[in-house]
């Protein structure tokens, strides 16, 4: 129904941001919602790093004490100690894992909650010009890459600097000059990081658009409404060739991620092989020399593993925090964005509604220096009914769409009750007008859920009150499982008829001042069409009711009939006094509803 020229003012998610180092502080802030566990995953760190330097020296000590003694007793104390060392760090490890996966998954959960109600306060104008598949990307697939970079990226930075600080420390207790040469290697394994890590960037935020792509493309197709169309139209191959091409970029640029940097990668596996024959070197002569003893060397080259690893990780985990960041940034980018449409900051509660509805030379334009509606002012009293009719694109839906403010006037203002819509809370605003769309939306789940979706605290006695009403409780009776049959995707498994008055009784339900209906109901047989009319008489009975009219019947019962036409309201009255005008009103009705007149069954003339 609330369809648009474009989204005002602001595109979309095409280019997402790639990235920077200021998310880190604000991932920062995440983390510091669950200090407590973070801090004991920091405890943890620091317990199996320190355990980690016991078996090195373990060996030190067979080598240069206990065989040279032959002291039984001190070699099996010293393997249980080595034996106990790696069992209780193991035991540490498991406890450091829990709570990783328990601060990764909290995290996920906030941000995507925050997320969610971010897309939630956007205006329709935001929708409109947004892909669905875009959207459930970020969500969950952007969202949940985020689970890595807490549990993986971040854990094995705070890690790996213990790790190296504490090893790095004991080798300078062992011996400071191998200890110089150990670490004058690490700068082969820094340089080529940089580069390294654009590059990667680069192509994870290629991917990740075109996840997001394929995403909404596979919901489009394989929805109900996708489905039928393109089986319609016999394009299934030619779907299912869209979407080879977009599986296989996603795989081309998986494949292109995995392989950047790969020689570099090479270099740094080389690194520690290169380091241990030059610690042997140097340490053998020493050895020889009578400067170390041979326990020392073994502990040493023992311990360079431990020095290099990290140093080897902080290599490759620059480059994972790097293209790790185009997922901070896609989500980053959504929940910075500020709704088109938002409550002022002295917005106030807008109290029971009497339903005078009032246009004050109101413009509107999707976008920028093209009206859609041009200094449009008429006044609805209480309990009228408005028909709006004009031909196609006059602006119609725009107007309807402006009373509950799921668009901003560009100029003007709307007004009911004296209150001017921008001036009071959207929450108490929309509560209390009902919309029942010209294609209805049901939710795939029971009757009922559907039925007390804008009334969740609503009675039975209440529902089937207003199902009564809208002549739909015997059907739905009638049904095997009556209120709990689950109506399908969109609402697929009932006909348009009764999708209809399922959306009457919903808004029967939420009982409101004001209704706003696109009364489309000219492509439904005579008995549903008879049926939803007389189920609209108890909604549009003393409510104000603003409807776009398809039928004659609508219009010959209106208080007032709206003529628009190319955004501007060209006539106003009732029907035979826009007839006796003979203007663009007399034109349309001899073209489009004067030949419905005879259609119209005698019961429901008797009715209107």
């Amino acid at each position: 129904m609330y369809g648009g020229g474009g989204f005002r003012g602001r595109s979309i998610g095409r280019d997402a941001p790639k990235g920077n180092p200021a998310s880190i502080k604000r991932i920062a802030k995440y983390l510091a919602l669950y200090c407590l566990p973070t801090t004991a995953v920091i405890i943890c760190i620091v317990i199996t790093s320190a355990l980690g330097l016991i078996p090195p020296l373990i060996v030190r000590a067979i080598i240069d004490s206990a065989l040279p003694h032959k002291d039984i007793y001190f070699l099996n104390m010293l393997i249980f100690g080595m034996v106990g060392a790696a069992l209780f760090s193991g035991l540490v490890g498991v406890l450091q894992g829990f709570l990783n996966s328990y601060i990764s998954q909290h995290i996920m959960y906030d941000m995507r909650v925050e997320l969610y109600k971010s897309l939630q306060t956007q205006s329709m104008a935001f929708y409109t010009n947004a892909k669905s598949g875009e959207l459930t990307s970020r969500v969950t697939s952007d969202v949940g890459a985020i689970e890595g970079v807490v549990s993986g990226t971040l854990a094995s930075i705070v890690s790996n600097l213990i790790v190296f600080i504490m090893t790095l420390a004991l080798m300078l207790s062992l011996d400071w000059k191998l200890t110089l040469v150990s670490v004058a290697i690490l700068p082969l394994l820094v340089l080529p990081t940089l580069r390294v890590g654009r590059m990667r960037q680069g192509i994870r935020s290629r991917r990740q658009q075109m996840v997001a792509d394929m995403t909404s493309h596979i919901q489009e197709t394989l929805s109900v409404s996708g489905a039928l169309l393109i089986k319609a139209f016999g394009r299934e191959k030619s779907e299912t060739g869209k979407f080879n091409k977009n599986a296989g970029g996603v795989m081309s640029l998986s494949i292109r991620e995995s392989l950047v940097g790969r020689w570099f990668f090479l270099v740094l596996a080389l690194v520690p092989t290169i380091g241990t024959g030059v610690i042997y070197w140097f340490g053998g002569r020493s050895v020889i020399d009578a400067g170390l003893t041979l326990g020392t060397i073994v502990a040493f080259v023992a311990l360079l593993g431990r020095l290099y690893s990290p140093a080897t990780s902080f290599a490759s985990l620059h480059v994972d925090v790097v293209t790790s960041l185009v997922h901070f940034g896609r989500v980053f980018q959504y929940l910075d964005m500020k709704p088109d449409i938002e409550d002022r900051p002295n917005a106030k509660e807008l109290p029971k509604i009497r339903g005078n509805v009032q246009f004050d030379n109101v413009s509107f334009e999707y976008v920028k220096d093209r009206p859609v509606l041009k200094n449009i002012s008429f006044e609805i009293q209480p309990g009228q009914l408005a028909a709006l009719v004009g031909p196609t694109g006059s602006g119609k839906t725009t107007i309807t769409s402006l009373v509950p403010r799921l668009y901003e006037v560009t100029s003007g203002r709307v007004v009911i009750d004296s209150n001017d819509v921008r001036d009071v809370k959207m929450s108490t605003l929309r509560s209390q007008i009902g919309i029942v769309t010209q294609e209805t939306f049901l939710f795939h789940s029971s009757i009922k859920e559907n039925l007390l979706f804008p009334r969740p605290d609503a009675t039975e006695e209440e529902m089937i009150k207003a199902c009564q009403a809208a002549n739909i409780h015997e059907f739905i009776t009638s049904l095997a499982d009556g209120y709990n049959t689950v109506v399908g995707e969109r609402g697929y498994r009932l006909s348009g008829g009764e999708k209809q008055r399922v959306a009457i009784a919903r808004v029967l339900l939420k009982d409101p001042r004001i209704i706003i209906m696109d009364e489309a109901t000219s492509s439904l047989d005579s008995h549903s069409e008879r049926l939803i009319q007389a189920a609209l008489q108890p909604l549009l009975k003393g409510r104000t009711s603003m409807v776009i009219a398809h039928r004659l019947s609508t219009i010959l019962s209106a208080d007032v009939i709206l003529v628009l036409d190319k955004g501007k309201l060209v006539e106003r009255g009732t029907h035979y006094e826009l007839l006796k005008i003979g203007g663009l009103y007399a034109k349309l009705y001899e073209e489009q509803f004067k030949p419905r007149a005879l259609e119209v069954p005698a019961e429901t003339k008797a009715v209107d």
